[in-house]
């Protein structure tokens, strides 16, 4: 079975959605191969967001506060991070932890950063502690996001979700091509889908 999981790294939905589906996999046992897509919900140099100060996104959220408390998630619905992160670099970063083997661990640990830790993960120095952390050279991994080796991927990625997969939310997740319509965030709705379709 292959996932594809269209996620930023600054969306609420996304961080829920991504642990649900890790403990649906983990409890159910089905094997499954997650495949993460790019999409930057604000590209340069468009106006960042202040989603922190956002009445409307806040009440927005609330629909996420039982679902991440079931699954053990004490995240900031929204972080006091102001205004919230371009997520550029953090992808590149991405591109060159999935390189080394290591893009669902270093994934786990930008969300968690940003929505748990309330860290700009726009900042090179913030994305290098995560880096290592998951167990890249925080020295190579400075020099390929100085160096921008990973910026015209990037912008490949996103242009892909955005033109040819036509997304317009995150997360949008496919399984073996197919879309995904269930609430993502829902541990159980995964369960039940995984032991049908596995």
């Amino acid at each position: 079975m292959k996932i594809q999981f269209v996620t930023d790294f600054v969306c609420p939905y996304c961080i829920v959605a991504s642990e649900a589906l890790k403990q649906a996999l983990d409890e159910s046992g089905v094997q499954a191969e997650i495949c993460i897509q790019p999409y930057e919900l604000t590209q340069e140099p468009a106006e960042p967001v202040d989603t922190f100060h956002d009445k409307k996104r806040r009440e927005g959220y609330k629909v996420l506060e039982e679902p991440a408390r079931e699954l053990g998630l004490e995240i900031k619905l929204p972080p006091a991070v102001v205004p919230r992160p371009y997520t550029r670099l953090a992808f590149e970063g991405w591109h060159y932890a999935e390189s080394k083997g290591a893009g669902n661990a270093y994934a786990s640990q930008v969300y968690r950063a940003y929505f748990i830790q309330e860290k700009d993960i726009g900042q090179i120095d913030v994305l290098k502690e995560l880096a290592s952390e998951v167990g890249l050279d925080a020295k190579e991994f400075c020099k390929i996001l100085e160096e921008g080796v990973y910026t015209q991927k990037q912008k490949e990625a996103v242009d892909y979700s955005r033109s040819h997969l036509n997304i317009r939310q995150v997360p949008t997740v496919y399984v073996d091509g197919r879309e995904i319509t269930f609430p993502v965030y829902e541990k159980e709705e995964w369960i039940a889908f995984l032991r049908k379709h596995s």
